[in-house]
């Protein structure tokens, strides 16, 4: 795609993709409108579609991201539930086998979702473009998965100096304690 056609795509898609995006000003939803409308945009170039194609599968996109959204909740609600668990948390050790099994489905039903998405958005394409459909949704799911282990190490890291603060404070706490009492 010429970058010309690039820019007015992006700029076309620009308003589109603010209005299906939720409501919320969050910038969960903000990164998320990004990058549907990244992964638009380089689809588009990947494929070497006009702008009315490149707006047609956003639509779709956008139809099957709003069914993958819970799922992803859920995936994350587990996730962070086994986490606990797996630092001695005894309320969330209880709850370890439903989150696995809640992972599992959840997984099984993304994966479901990708299939037809990609029998939604191959279905009027030829055969090549249906081969570079499917290496580009295989490239973006693997990016997708990167930043999602990247954000996870975040949050860990933040939760470690969090838990880290924690500790210093009751250090310091004990410490005045033991000071006053041989006061």
């Amino acid at each position: 795609m010429k970058p010309f056609r690039l820019a007015v795509l992006t700029l076309t898609l620009l308003p589109l993709v603010a209005l299906a995006a939720p409501p919320e000003g969050d910038a969960a939803a903000s990164e998320e409108r990004r990058t549907r409308m990244m992964r638009v945009v380089g689809l588009a170039e990947e494929l070497g579609l006009d702008e009315s194609q490149a707006l047609k599968m956003a639509d779709t996109m956008r139809q099957f991201d709003e069914r993958r959204r819970p799922l992803m909740v859920q995936v994350r609600e587990s996730a962070r539930v086994l986490r606990q668990a797996a630092r001695g948390d005894t309320s969330a050790q209880s709850q370890v086998d439903q989150a696995v099994q809640r992972v599992f489905e959840a997984r099984t039903q993304l994966t479901a979702l990708d299939r037809d998405m990609y029998q939604a958005l191959a279905k009027d394409l030829p055969p090549q473009k249906r081969a570079q459909l499917a290496i580009f949704m295989a490239r973006h799911e693997a990016k997708m998965a990167k930043l999602m282990r990247k954000a996870d190490r975040e949050g860990r890291r933040e939760e470690r100096q969090k838990r880290m603060q924690e500790r210093i404070l009751r250090m310091q706490e004990r410490l005045k304690q033991r000071g006053a009492e041989g006061q």
